[in-house]
Formats: structure tokens, sequence, C-alpha cells
């Protein structure tokens, strides 16, 4: 018995430890980003890492997008892998673009922000949501609608900040 509370007790420890430095890389992420409503980070300001927001609906899948192709929108340079996904998005950003300014859905939903894995993605009700990564997207797909629901709720508060 003593042995099964000896690892309990020393994850309670590592969990208490690993708090304040999760906390700490959300405020890092959050300022990262300061001044941007779109996950565009760099002087380029290149839009969901360069990938193509309009294929995830098309092709089913990521697909890198190309400087050729490329689109200004919400101060951040959009790439797309073709003129005619080009085209779609120019005539309905918001029907293609990520939520929440392409930032770790996941994340909004917590409060914070976060890069994303353009390989990490979802698309519910017709809206792309993208994730940090394969394991936060595991998390984010336990609850996807009481997630949605908090990085709703928390996006105006978050998107106003990152603006400032």
């Amino acid at each position: 018995m003593s042995a099964t509370r000896r690892p309990r007790a020393r994850l309670a420890r590592l969990g208490a430890r690993a708090l304040p430095a999760l906390a700490l890389l959300v405020l890092c992420a959050a300022s990262a980003f300061a001044g941007q409503a779109v996950n565009a980070p760099g002087p380029d300001k290149v839009a969901i890492k360069g990938f193509d927001p309009v294929a995830y609906f098309t092709d089913g899948k990521p697909v890198a997008g190309s400087k050729e192709f490329a689109f200004q929108w919400m101060d951040a340079t959009w790439r797309f892998a073709s003129a005619q996904h080009r085209e779609a998005f120019a005539a309905d950003p918001a029907r293609y673009a990520p939520q929440y300014g392409g930032y770790c859905a996941y994340a909004v939903s917590q409060g914070g922000t976060a890069d994303i894995d353009p390989a990490a993605w979802t698309i519910v009700g017709g809206k792309l949501y993208l994730n940090l990564s394969k394991s936060v997207q595991a998390r984010w797909s336990k609850d996807i609608p009481g997630h949605i629901k908090a990085a709703d709720a928390n996006w105006p508060k978050i998107k106003a900040r990152l603006e400032k």
C-alpha cells in the first residue's frame, strides 16, 4: 500500500512544480504574439506557418502554401497552394480562416494563446480549429463542444489584449 502511495506523492509534487512552469509558458506565448490578433510571428507575418487554409476544406489535409499564391488579410500573409484557393479565400476569408486567429484552440479555451502545428487540426461545424500538437489535439478532442464554448467566451478578451 505504501509503495502505491509513493508514486502518487511524487506525481503530486511533480505536478505542483510543473504548474508554475506551465503558467509561465502560457504567459510567454501570449507576450510573444502581442500586437497581432492573427498568429503570424516574425517579420514576414506568415499565417498558419505558410499552410493553405482552404486546403483543409477542399483536400481534407494540411497542404503547404506557396509565396507565389499569397494574400494579405488582417495584417498577415496567407499562402495558398493554388490561385484558385487564394481566390476562394479572398472572396470569403471568414469561411476559411482558422478560428481564434490561428492560435491553438485548446490554449484559447484555457484563457491563453499558443502556437500551432498545422498537422493538428479539426473542422467542426464548417470551422477550422488548429492545435499546438497532436497530443494537445487529443485533449481538445475529449470535449470539443465544451472547449469551443470556453474558447468563444475567452477569445474577445484575448484578441483585445493581443491587439494592444
